[in-house]
């Protein structure tokens, strides 16, 4: 998985913020966080949500594909409370936020609209665990 993240983060970085593949088309940020046990710097390149109204939020969904668990990133940034996001060709500080009820199903419905997988990784995870949703606000 790390050789295919470091992939995707190389072609996001050469095209100004664009992915192919399974990607192309769709809003992808790279999240930089910090490994809670290891302290690394981290980076996860992952699809996201615009705020209706507010450029400087972002939602994020930990999906991992619909496995079992929560991805790392998820745990590391929700321990930090903050981060960064690369978005395009800018790279900003945010806070971190996990949404919750109504409005974490409204925004995670949404996404699964607009791209179906998502609403495959929630029957993945179904009575095993709920996709977090987190919102990414700049600091």
């Amino acid at each position: 998985m790390s050789d295919w993240n470091d992939k995707v983060i190389e072609e996001f970085r050469t095209n100004g913020g664009r992915v192919g593949g399974p990607f192309t088309g769709a809003p992808m940020v790279l999240l930089h966080h910090r490994g809670r046990k290891s302290g690394r710097e981290l980076v996860a390149p992952t699809m996201y949500l615009a705020h209706e109204a507010d450029d400087d939020v972002v939602y994020v969904f930990a999906s991992k594909g619909g496995a079992p668990v929560n991805p790392d990133w998820y745990y590391n940034l929700t321990a930090a409370g903050k981060g960064r996001v690369e978005r395009g060709t800018e790279t900003y500080p945010v806070t971190v936020r996990e949404m919750t009820g109504d409005e974490r199903d409204k925004l995670y419905d949404e996404q699964a609209r607009r791209y179906p997988g998502f609403a495959d990784y929630a029957k993945k995870t179904a009575g095993i665990r709920t996709i977090p949703v987190l919102e990414l606000t700049r600091a």
